[in-house]
């Protein structure tokens, strides 16, 4: 946390961090945020005053629950769920369920706090919120799979609604979860809720392009940045750290543009494809196989690297695509993409730059954009599969993915007026903080002390 908050903020973040203690990354998410208030702590102080900042970095409800469940064996295994049910002033509760052996509170309060505006940027009627568990569905047999998802939903059933909370998938939890997520929700509530859950299959409720959304959406942020200096993806040479969904199809949307992906990564190590990403391979090892990326150079052969020591971004490049998880890219790798004289830098992931990156970025003229404006595909998608099933209706992928690329338009432009209008021109980083962060106030003080 390097930068230094407004004197009028800096009690605020105190008193949050007493409140919070030893939750590092919900810490750093909160800091992220005022730092960009200080503009309007001047110039506004009724956006900054502390009985509407108390309330946003509390959440409304948090719930931690006990997930039994049965091994092939016959051992009882226990995980930890939780859903973080964090602001729902502009609609239900939207955010992802993560299954990752490192969940802990912090990491679910951080994601539910930066849904919260993430969302309110894609000017979809939808509040902030996030769940998971520490369970690693890696490695685990599909009844396995299955047992852990029924058992959790067991329990979160009780919490969530198409009105109330709707969940979608995040690391660790992709189509396979998502169907026996729902089967057992059917199951339990006796309806065909389609709308409780989004991410979910083409047929049985699901949108077409929600599985490509968060890696389309953030290379149609990054294509508006480059636009903004008169330059395109045509020619350039991009990095993409992740090889899960986000990686592959921010991968086939730079490709589709006319870039060249030539390194991505996994927790393994990474490739170096100078040829470009072999894209049908990738997704045959990722997505099918479950396999590390070592199977994708052993297929092609001596066409690629692999490499298990060092950072994916020690590969030279004019773009990089962190869309891997949270503080992955930190300050020395800022600073081997400073030296290489990469321009750009947009996140696919939730706050996969540290802070000390960010800053290492920006101060050196690199164009950077933060993931709660370059991700926030995803989650727009997410609300126009809950409009579908609403409407019991269902639209071609064509006008969806051109619907995904409008909003990702439109939050480009938000970020660059409201940074303008503060009186930082081109920073993304106070742009999209404050755009969401007014869009969200503004509803709470409408609405009342609630």
């Amino acid at each position: 946390m390097t930068e230094t908050l407004h004197p009028k903020l800096q009690p605020q973040f105190d008193a949050v961090v007493a409140r919070n203690p030893g939750e590092s990354e919900f810490h750093q998410a909160v800091h992220e945020l005022m730092v960009s208030l200080a503009p309007i702590a001047g110039k506004r102080p009724d956006y900054a005053q502390w009985s509407i900042l108390k309330r946003m970095c509390e959440p409304e409800r948090q719930l931690i629950f006990r997930v039994p469940w049965v091994t092939d064996t016959g051992e009882v295994q226990i995980n930890r769920g939780y859903r973080v049910e964090f602001n729902s002033t502009l609609g239900p509760f939207k955010g992802g369920l993560r299954f990752h052996p490192t969940v802990n509170l912090s990491i679910i309060k951080f994601l539910g706090f930066e849904q919260v505006y993430k969302n309110a940027l894609t000017g979809m009627p939808i509040g902030g919120g996030k769940g998971g568990s520490d369970f690693d569905p890696k490695g685990r047999s599909e009844q396995e799979v299955m047992r852990f998802c029924q058992s959790f939903m067991t329990e979160l059933h009780r919490h969530i609604g198409e009105h109330t909370d709707v969940p979608a998938g995040d690391i660790g939890v992709g189509g396979r979860e998502l169907g026996y997520l729902f089967g057992q929700f059917k199951r339990i509530t006796n309806r065909y809720e389609s709308g409780v859950l989004t991410g979910k299959g083409l047929t049985w409720g699901g949108s077409q392009v929600r599985t490509e959304a968060t890696g389309y959406g953030t290379v149609f942020f990054a294509q508006e940045m480059l636009a903004s200096r008169g330059e395109s993806f045509d020619g350039r040479r991009v990095v993409v750290s992740g090889s899960g969904n986000v990686a592959i199809y921010a991968v086939e949307k730079v490709q589709e543009l006319g870039g060249t992906v030539v390194a991505v990564s996994d927790s393994g190590g990474y490739v170096v494809d100078e040829a470009g990403i072999d894209l049908s391979l990738l997704k045959e090892v990722k997505e099918r196989q479950r396999e590390r990326l070592s199977a994708y150079a052993d297929a092609r052969g001596g066409a690629v690297r692999h490499v298990t020591d060092g950072a994916v971004w020690d590969v030279p490049c004019d773009v990089a695509l962190p869309c891997a998880t949270q503080n992955e890219l930190q300050a020395e790798h800022a600073r081997t993409l400073v030296a290489h004289g990469t321009g750009l830098v947009a996140e696919g992931a939730n706050m996969p730059c540290t802070a000390e990156a960010v800053t290492i970025l920006r101060e050196a003229g690199v164009l950077y954009a933060p993931g709660k404006a370059s991700n926030a595909g995803g989650v727009a998608t997410s609300a126009l599969e809950m409009q579908q099933n609403a409407s019991r209706d269902s639209w071609s992928f064509e006008e969806t993915q051109e619907r995904l690329r409008q909003i990702m338009v439109d939050i480009h432009r938000q970020c660059l007026e409201t940074a303008e209008e503060y009186g930082d021109p081109g920073n993304y980083v106070m742009g999209a903080n404050l755009a969401g962060y007014i869009r969200v106030a503004d509803a709470m003080v409408a609405l009342g002390v609630v």
